[in-house]
């Protein structure tokens, strides 16, 4: 195991220190728990980036791109 040294702020430390004690375990043991379900959620729970992307992915595939771009292009030109 590797050791890390954190900073926290005084009440996230004292509220730190009455969970662990509730809990009868090491402080230690708590972060590492804690740790691992943030990383249990993050990796279970696809990005919301993923999300829009995998929402999105082939819209459009039906003509060139360029040609759309270029088309689009002209509409904003004849807006000035």
């Amino acid at each position: 195991m590797i050791r890390t040294l954190i900073s926290l702020d005084p009440e996230d430390k004292a509220w730190l220190d009455r969970k662990a004690k509730q809990e009868r375990m090491p402080m230690a043991r708590l972060v590492r728990q804690a740790i691992q379900r943030l990383r249990q959620d993050s990796e279970a729970k696809p990005s919301r980036f993923k999300v829009l992307l995998n929402e999105t992915a082939g819209i459009g595939n039906t003509s060139d791109g360029l040609a759309v771009q270029r088309r689009l292009r002209r509409e904003w030109d004849r807006r000035k």
